[in-house]
């Protein structure tokens, strides 16, 4: 995307926080897992319960965005409208996803924002509708929910898999005859397999086959395990490596590198780890997903069904109505600077140490 088209994002983002303010009540966020500005005027505890737009998050874990970004953008993006935030993490345990959940709904509810975590969503997706409260599947599709927002994920794919053809291309190596090893994400999650193919799709038009494909997982270390083990399988040889996202490419790249091996990787999530392994040449791209988007759109929709509206999405996806955001390619060049200028990576993060020379030789710099 050209900064022009970023500018033009970051002004959507902008442009809707404002309109969510425009019908505030006068309250804050404070930061904490749930809002505490006040909702339309009421002393109503049920009525209060019907202005809380409840939220869960799937872990820490398998990428920073879920702390870092997301929560405090829906928290400021909801409070702002006048309405309680109650935004919880399961720290990837599904049991601890029900308990939350049950506990949300026991308070009371009038939208749920749900990330699912290895299916866990499924089953509160059911509760939440018995209760009659619509339910927005966030970032990960959820069977039956009212709602889903998130990036057009088979596209993330598609970017991914373009990584690694350019990148064999780039090293003078047929794609039809390159050993290429496929690390995706987990199975469970929904999104993961839209990532997976989408990538296939660009990279059998290209005429690859995978060498190699151990299971999916969303964790950097046993990713990092099955690829050793794929790769002793492969005598050690390997051309390219589709990889799902940032934090499983770091595993994968520990691996590479105590093999002394420098091949196309993919990834996705703009992560500070990502970016560095861009900038080190040792990943060929990541995806970049600006969460303000998807944090954005997810608000202003939770506001309207709060207010009692009924939205109205630009396309379905699997019979739910779908809001789609466009992802970015982002590359070992001055593309990064976006990332920067949105704040959701600090040019003072990213390049430190054996970094920062490769910044400056691209000429990024911090945030204006």
């Amino acid at each position: 995307m050209k900064k022009s088209s970023l500018i033009a994002a970051g002004s959507l983002f902008a442009a809707s926080v404002l309109v969510l303010a425009g019908c505030s009540s006068g309250g804050s966020s404070n930061g904490s897992s749930s809002g505490s500005s006040a909702a339309p005027s009421t002393s109503s505890t049920g009525a209060m319960a019907q202005g809380t737009a409840c939220v869960i998050l799937p872990d820490a874990a398998s990428s920073p965005r879920w702390e870092n970004g997301d929560r405090p953008a829906l928290q400021k993006a909801i409070t702002d409208a006048g309405f309680e935030a109650n935004i919880q993490n399961a720290q990837g345990d599904t049991g601890k996803y029900a308990t939350i959940a049950d506990q949300m709904l026991t308070g009371g509810c009038g939208v749920m924002i749900l990330v699912d975590y290895n299916g866990a969503a499924t089953a509160v997706t059911a509760k939440a509708e018995a209760q009659g409260i619509p339910v927005i599947a966030y970032d990960r599709p959820i069977a039956k929910a009212d709602y889903y927002v998130s990036f057009d994920n088979e596209k993330v794919g598609e970017l991914e898999g373009q990584m690694i053809v350019d990148g064999l291309k780039a090293e003078g190596k047929d794609p039809a005859t390159a050993t290429v090893v496929y690390m995706g994400g987990d199975p469970a999650d929904g999104n993961a397999a839209m990532f997976h193919d989408g990538a296939v799709k660009v990279m059998s038009a290209a005429g690859i086959k995978p060498a190699a494909e151990p299971p999916g997982v969303w964790d950097g270390q046993k990713s990092a395990t099955n690829f050793e083990q794929a790769l002793t399988k492969l005598g050690g040889k390997v051309d390219a490596v589709w990889v799902a996202n940032d934090t499983n490419a770091a595993g994968v790249i520990t691996v590479l590198d105590k093999n002394h091996l420098t091949v196309p990787v993919s990834g996705q999530d703009a992560s500070v780890a990502g970016l560095q392994n861009v900038l080190l040449g040792k990943q060929t791209g990541t995806v970049y997903k600006p969460y303000q988007l998807e944090a954005s759109e997810t608000a202003k929709l939770a506001v309207e069904l709060l207010k009692g509206e009924t939205p109205t999405a630009p396309q379905t996806l699997d019979g739910v109505p779908f809001f789609p955001e466009t992802p970015i390619s982002i590359g070992n060049n001055d593309s990064i600077q976006q990332v920067f200028d949105d704040g959701n990576a600090s040019y003072n993060e990213v390049c430190t140490g054996d970094v920062k020379a490769k910044c400056d030789a691209i000429g990024l710099k911090p945030a204006s």
